[in-house]
């Protein structure tokens, strides 16, 4: 396996070998690939996609992806996919503690658990939005891939390092990690323990957003998406593959590891971005600026401005607004909000959202600052404050339907609407 080392911006093309001479010159698919290799391509779009939205890389690997035997169904254990049937989906706000982490041994695909989504695998739109809990990591033996959707991580406590076919990403709280729908992968832990959050986006791949009249700079760089070189394993020993496929877990043995290639070239790979390198666009004079504005990544729909996913962050900032209610405001939302915290104290829930919680606030369901913030900022002076708090949402079209699981845990909060009681009538004629 090759160092870790990454490669930045969204570019059209990467190309990049752990053993020089690997990558074939002039065409993708000689009859002899250099060293003995296969050549293979990987699509994620297809092949007569628009040449801007077209994504594929052609991999040099030591064996074909082809090589492996009948898959076998095995269980789902809390993993669930689009369209979620278990429970309906109520028009009450919804939040979470967070889960506990582990007592048993348990990895990334043990540890993962279903709360919500929308849409259907089946059709290509919507999403699901998993947590893993895990306190070891993924063995050598063990390999997972979805075949339904990407991944979008989002690290919450301790750091993971995804060992993929196309290079090695390490990702700690305060970055997230792409890895692209039909990439195989390990998950192995940095630390002790590991908690995030997982939206599994079934629709149009994510990219940065368009700018508009904010102009050619801001938000999130092309220039800090961070690409993996290529790393391989060369390792002939069985490893289980784990796949998800039609929402449902499938499972195969190999008598090699997967992870094994040399050198790639293609605009289709996994990548890690540093959440504070987002460039924050915000008010430097008065009102609260809509939350579209912090949007990292999105995932596009066929109806214009509308998103399938808006992956949002609130992250460490400076709130200068005059004369005006800085946190955010109460407000009735025609898309369906999921949030969670990675760090810090939520500047319109200060108390009961906690790092590693999350809410859901389907359409049209009234919410806003708590009973405590709103006091606090009514009243608050003009002063430049510096909030320190890293929050995200998965903003999409329609409504998220939460699992049993989510509805039955005893993380979910059953008081949660006690925290909009006691605002006075202030009301003067």
């Amino acid at each position: 396996m090759s160092k870790l080392d990454y490669m930045t911006g969204f570019a059209n093309e990467f190309a990049t070998e752990a053993i020089a001479g690997a990558l074939p010159q002039g065409q993708n698919s000689p009859k002899q690939a250099p060293l003995g290799l296969y050549a293979e391509q990987l699509s994620g779009t297809p092949f007569t996609a628009p040449r801007a939205a077209n994504r594929r890389s052609w991999l040099y690997r030591i064996r074909p992806s082809a090589m492996h035997r009948p898959y076998r169904r095995i269980d789902d254990a809390l993993i669930r996919s689009a369209p979620l049937t278990e429970a309906e989906a109520p028009p009450n706000r919804l939040r979470w503690d967070p889960l506990p982490l582990p007592g048993a041994p348990t990895d990334f695909i043990g540890g993962l658990v279903t709360i919500c989504g929308n849409g259907d695998v089946a059709t290509h739109a919507g999403m699901v939005v998993h947590i893993y809990c895990a306190n070891r990591s993924m063995d050598a033996s063990r390999v997972f891939v979805d075949a339904d959707g990407e991944l979008l991580l989002v690290p919450q406590e301790g750091g993971i390092r995804l060992v993929t076919e196309l290079g090695i990403i390490e990702a700690q709280p305060g970055h997230i990690a792409v890895v692209p729908c039909g990439v195989r992968f390990r998950v192995e832990l940095l630390g002790p323990t590991a908690r995030g959050y997982v939206c599994e986006n079934y629709g149009a791949l994510l990219r940065l957003p368009e700018l508009g009249p904010i102009g050619a700079n801001g938000l999130a760089n092309p220039r800090d998406i961070e690409t993996p070189v290529a790393a391989f394993e060369e390792r002939d020993s069985k490893v289980e593959i784990v796949q998800k496929f039609a929402g449902h877990l499938w499972a195969t043995e190999l008598d090699h590891s997967p992870l094994d290639v040399v050198a790639w070239h293609g605009s289709y790979a996994p990548y890690r971005y540093d959440l504070a390198r987002f460039n924050t666009v915000n008010t430097v004079s008065f009102d609260h600026i809509d939350p579209s504005v912090f949007t990292v990544l999105t995932s596009p729909s066929e109806i214009v401005g509308t998103a399938n996913i808006d992956f949002v962050i609130f992250p460490p900032r400076w709130s200068v607004a005059e004369h005006s209610f800085r946190p955010p405001w109460f407000h009735r939302n025609v898309m369906n909000e999921y949030m969670g915290l990675i760090y810090g104290a939520y500047e319109a829930k200060p108390s009961g959202f906690m790092p590693g919680g999350a809410s859901l606030h389907n359409c049209l369901a009234a919410h806003g600052p708590d009973h405590e913030s709103f006091a606090a900022a009514s009243t608050a002076s003009d002063e430049p404050q510096h909030l320190k708090s890293l929050a995200f949402m998965f903003e999409t079209r329609f409504v998220l339907v939460p699992t049993r699981f989510a509805l039955d845990t005893p993380a979910l909060q059953k008081d949660y609407d006690s925290v909009w009681s006691g605002f006075e009538k202030n009301f003067r004629k």
